[in-house]
């Protein structure tokens, strides 16, 4: 591989949310969606220059951006996105947060798909509006277990007067769920049959498994809103940089007028350069990083077959992040976390995610690193 993803990178000590939230023990941090690669060094080289200018005013978002970003779905996905359609903000999360105020009275629902992103759940909240679940079906397999949409729940939920959107993660975190074109379809005419807005949440969808192919939910449904990010698939979280698309100018008028009430519509010069780099460069090294992603979900599949049989693991199709059910431990998640986290390993409760009886490992770290963490669990159970 031209990119070196066995190195061991020291992040202790650098004011990282992921290393020093325990920062006085010997722990191991197997669970906020963080990577611990380094970025692309094509992104880390042109970054360096801009810190060369050595001035970090206001920045103003340039036309390039808006091609790279264009560029790149388009190639990579075959979605074409209109850049009168963007609304650049500081993340994912602050984006859905002003599309639920936007769109959503406080009092109304908003259909989520269970288990699900924990940062769903406050959002909808914090807008004083109606988390409406929709658990997803769990269907064993020979190798785990899956999940599948329950259409007929969506039907009921969407029938209702008073749910009034869907937030969509595509691909599913934390189950790894790729969602196929048919899948999407049957979410698109049910929320359009019964007046619901659809907001695709995809920012893992570079982050897929060989065999599985990620499909942008506004190329099945264009009168949808969807929000990207290059933070998950190149490690640029602290960079804070994320886009909005939303094709309907009423609803992107009142979702920009959210994002300024927010204070959120402003972005810093670090972020628009890195998404810029990334999508113009980066192609080369995410492919190996999926690769070496993919190569560490299979080693954590067997270590845990062979070590840990009785655990059950869902069978993942995309991103870094394993969900593991362990009810055959006779432990509630929130022990088996703190279990762990007695023996140096720090993995994510699944009750944080809607998820009783399961937990969530990211596994995006050095193979010596994850077998390290691996190992240390094991021995606590």
């Amino acid at each position: 591989m031209k990119f070196n993803f066995d190195e061991l990178t020291e992040r202790r000590g650098t004011a990282s949310y992921k290393w020093d939230s325990d920062a006085g023990r010997d722990m191991i941090p197997l669970w906020v969606a963080d990577m611990d690669f380094k970025t692309a060094p094509c992104i880390v080289e042109a970054l360096r220059q801009r810190v060369e200018q050595g001035i970090f005013g206001y920045v103003k978002v340039p036309g390039s951006y808006y091609e790279a970003l264009d560029n790149w779905f388009e190639s990579r996905h075959g979605w074409t996105i209109d850049p009168d359609t963007v609304i650049y903000t500081s993340g994912v999360v602050p984006a859905i947060s002003a599309i639920i105020k936007a769109l959503v009275k406080p009092g109304e629902g908003v259909i989520v798909h269970t288990p699900a992103y924990n940062c769903f759940f406050s959002s909808i909240r914090n807008n004083g509006c109606e988390v409406v679940a929709n658990p997803l079906f769990r269907k064993e397999t020979e190798e785990g277990f899956t999940y599948k949409i329950d259409f007929d729940g969506l039907e009921r939920l969407a029938a209702k007067e008073e749910n009034r959107m869907l937030i969509l993660c595509n691909p599913h975190n934390p189950t790894g769920r790729v969602w196929t074109r048919e899948e999407l379809e049957r979410i698109r005419d049910i929320c359009r049959k019964n007046g619901v807005i659809v907001v695709s949440d995809e920012i893992h969808c570079e982050l897929t498994h060989p065999g599985y192919k990620y499909t942008p939910y506004l190329t099945v449904d264009p009168t949808a809103i969807g929000c990207c990010s290059p933070s998950k698939a190149f490690n640029l979280a602290g960079l804070q940089i994320a886009n909005i698309v939303a094709p309907n100018a009423e609803q992107r008028k009142r979702i920009d007028k959210a994002i300024n009430i927010n204070e959120v519509c402003d972005v810093n010069p670090f972020g628009v350069i890195a998404l810029q780099e990334a999508y113009r460069h980066g192609g080369e090294w995410l492919e190996e990083l999926n690769a070496y992603l993919y190569s560490n979900y299979e080693f954590l599949r067997d270590f845990l077959r062979k070590r840990m049989p009785m655990l059950r693991k869902c069978c993942s199709e995309s991103t870094y992040l394993a969900w593991i059910d362990i009810r055959s431990l006779g432990l509630t998640a929130d022990e088996v976390e703190e279990i762990g986290k007695n023996h140096g390993v720090w993995v994510n409760a699944g009750t944080l995610y809607g998820g009783q009886g399961y937990i969530r490992i990211n596994y995006a770290c050095p193979r010596e690193r994850l077998k390290e963490g691996l190992e240390r669990f094991t021995r606590g159970f």
